[in-house]
């Protein structure tokens, strides 16, 4: 018999965790697969004729959660300043830089996808 790498239980807490950042895969160039027993796989940066450039496995909600919110976050954040010399700076960085209105939307955003996925996490 095939080796399982994920439980029915933290398949059905990472399909919740997939299906929260739905929005996400219309942003950008990302999605999460049913891998099946292997779990669920982060596809990344697609190119026609390539198909996806990184793909990462996940078995634990959390970790997919962290991944997919690491992915939005970095998105809001450096979109806004792309070409501009705050573009060099980290993340966090950028992040400093920005209204303290920005800042409370991306804080108030994670929450919203806490919240979307809150029973996979209890």
């Amino acid at each position: 018999m095939a080796e399982i790498y994920i439980t029915e239980e933290q398949r059905a807490k990472c399909r919740k965790v997939a299906d929260a950042f739905a929005e996400l895969y219309e942003l950008m160039d990302v999605m999460v697969a049913d891998a099946g027993r292997f779990g669920f796989v982060r596809l990344q940066w697609f190119s026609e004729g390539e198909g996806f450039d990184s793909a990462m496995a996940f078995s634990d909600c959390l970790e997919l959660f962290e991944e997919l919110w690491r992915i939005w976050y970095e998105h809001e954040v450096l979109t806004p300043v792309l070409g501009t010399p705050l573009a060099e700076l980290d993340y966090d960085e950028i992040f400093q830089t920005l209204s303290k209105d920005r800042q409370e939307e991306i804080l108030e955003k994670k929450k919203y996808f806490i919240s979307r996925c809150e029973d996979a996490f209890g």
